[in-house]
């Protein structure tokens, strides 16, 4: 599975922080959660915390999801 990618984050002035992918919006933190998302990234991989904070990131299941009888008639 790759390594997710795309990923960026700004710390607003507010204290409210914005996550980006592929510089579209794809989550907003505030409070007590921006303060723990930050420590998160500051010590760890950033793509990856920021991957997990937003869900935006595959599970490895897509292949047998799509040819999965269900999907078969969309």
């Amino acid at each position: 599975m790759p390594a997710p990618s795309g990923f960026e984050y700004q710390q607003r002035p507010d204290g409210t922080v914005l996550i980006l992918h592929r510089r579209k919006p794809a989550g907003t933190l505030r409070g007590a959660r921006a303060a723990e998302f930050l420590d998160e990234v500051e010590s760890g991989d950033a793509q990856l915390v920021m991957a997990r904070w937003t869900g935006n990131y595959k599970r490895g299941n897509e292949r047998s999801a799509k040819q999965h009888p269900r999907n078969s008639g969309r």
